[in-house]
């Protein structure tokens, strides 16, 4: 690769210059006026209530219908003018709905993913089979661990964005040609497939527009319900990256590395500001940063606590199980409502095997915090990790019961492609090779893709139905529910809603 175009790349994390944004060198040396394309950032429509909008961490139809705000997508947005956010599932638009839309653009740029990436690319080819002469690209985790093969899988495909793709969304939507933009790959005029050098990350996330302002102008933010959270909720990210190391998890492993980088508290308080004052039907924010409540960034978490008790915000956040009893006070005293606690399992080794950095007397602890503060957690768990067995599923389920969070979430293990659960899955023949899109079937519904020699993926998906009927059908669990629902007729409604959604899933599970 060349050195110097990595180097040089590293300055354009800013805003282009108004010469890069509207000319560039043409053959013959001289410079050539540009033109910016309409665009379009797409989510393009998918399964009946497929939860693989841009941002999701499950990519598959959920036990509730839920959507996350299609963030990846509204962030490049907010940098390109004149463009506009498409999310079709959660908008229940049509293929032949959301073509119409299309019609109006001159560059498509679709998030995609793993599962979704068979009926992404088949909407592209129907894209340009509506208009030849659009631009359709594709950007998200399958397309930066993939380049080749995704571009190599459709025709329709003009380029993926690999790495972090919001300044190279916008040096695409200017009118640069593709051999200029870093961290592109491409299908040139001869149909080959070209690699320009990586985009740097970017290192000041204060830099980025606000999202919110994309949420109000392009969504409906009453599509977006998440049954822990107040409707209508807005989420925002107030950095990118994950220092830690879980095996399973795509993201930091992928498009946002390892490195947490965050934007400044002001910065994050001006954006809630204006959701306050512009979004006056926001009920709460959750903050969606991989882990909210890094260690290493509990001043500054103290500080977003305090700029939302000051604005008077409720809110939520993801939050590893081992955050201070002092931090967690504050957050509590300044508006926080409650935390979505990835425990991943009840098992020890189970926790070692996946690098997940915490213990389960750790987490005891954290939960009795909670608890005692008044935070509710939402506990998410997964079925399936190397080293699961019936004895460590059954353990699971008791852990999950004795700590009792308010809500939980079931998944099963999901190695994608780009994590280290995928390597080890197929050198240890966990998982047959290029079988990564069976995580989920053609309705959507996630599947159990390991398999292990004592415990069939079969014994791992039933397990889940298991999980939930020990979990909440419980005289106990059945009262907090209960009583909750007799605070409100807003929460009675939520929850007869989730409930008759949640004993269809329980029946699909069961067929």
């Amino acid at each position: 690769m060349d050195g110097d175009r990595i180097s040089a790349d590293r300055g354009s994390t800013g805003p282009l210059s108004p010469d890069a944004q509207t000319h560039s060198e043409g053959v013959d040396g001289a410079s050539q006026p540009v033109k910016p394309l309409k665009t379009l950032f797409l989510q393009a429509p998918s399964f009946d209530g497929f939860d693989g909008g841009a941002g999701s961490r499950y990519q598959a139809k959920r036990e509730i219908r839920s959507f996350w705000f299609p963030t990846w997508l509204a962030q490049p947005a907010a940098l390109v003018p004149n463009s506009r956010v498409v999310d079709a599932p959660a908008d229940d638009l049509t293929v032949e709905q959301t073509l119409a839309i299309a019609r109006d653009f001159e560059l498509v740029i679709i998030h995609t993913s793993t599962p979704s990436f068979p009926t992404d690319a088949r909407f592209a080819e129907l894209l340009k089979s509506d208009n030849p002469q659009v631009k359709v690209g594709l950007v998200g985790a399958k397309a930066m661990v993939d380049p080749e093969g995704s571009l190599r899988a459709s025709r329709a495909l003009d380029f993926v964005c690999r790495e972090e793709f919001d300044y190279t969304c916008k040096e695409i939507a200017s009118g640069r040609p593709l051999a200029d933009i870093n961290g592109l790959s491409y299908r040139d005029a001869e149909d080959r497939v070209v690699h320009n050098p990586p985009r740097a990350m970017i290192e000041n996330m204060d830099d980025l527009p606000f999202v919110a302002p994309v949420y109000r102008r392009d969504l409906k933010i009453e599509n977006y319900f998440i049954g822990y959270l107040k409707h209508p909720y807005v989420s925002l990210y107030t950095g990118r990256g994950c220092r830690s190391k879980c095996t399973f998890c795509l993201w930091p492993q992928t498009v946002g590395g390892h490195r947490y980088r965050v934007r400044s508290a002001t910065n994050v308080i001006a954006e809630v500001k204006w959701i306050k004052e512009n979004m006056p039907e926001v009920k709460e924010v959750m903050f969606d940063d991989d882990t909210f409540t890094d260690s290493s960034n509990l001043p500054r978490v103290e500080a977003i606590a305090r700029g939302m008790g000051e604005l008077g915000m409720t809110w939520s956040c993801n939050a590893k199980a081992n955050v201070p009893y002092n931090t967690l006070k504050v957050m509590k005293e300044n508006g926080l409502r409650l935390l979505l606690v990835g425990y991943e399992s009840g098992d020890d080794q189970i926790l070692h095997n996946i690098k997940k950095g915490l213990r389960t007397d750790i987490a005891r602890r954290f939960t009795e915090d909670c608890r005692r503060l008044g935070i509710l957690i939402h506990g998410t768990f997964i079925l399936g990790l190397p080293g699961e067995t019936r004895e460590t599923i059954q353990k699971t389920i008791a852990f999950a019961t004795e700590i009792n969070p308010h809500t939980i979430q079931v998944s099963l293990a999901a190695p994608y492609p780009g994590t280290t659960l995928y390597k080890q899955a197929l050198e240890n023949g966990w998982l047959q090779a290029n079988n990564a899109q069976s995580l989920v079937n053609d309705r959507g519904v996630q599947l159990a893709a390991l398999s292990y020699p004592h415990l069939s993926k079969e014994e791992i998906f039933h397990a889940m139905e298991a999980f939930y009927r020990r979990f909440y059908f419980r005289p106990r669990k059945i009262w907090e529910i209960v009583r909750e629902m007799l605070t409100s007729p807003q929460m009675m409604k939520r929850r007869l809603r989730e409930g008759v959604e949640f004993f269809r899933f329980l029946r699909a599970h069961a067929a």
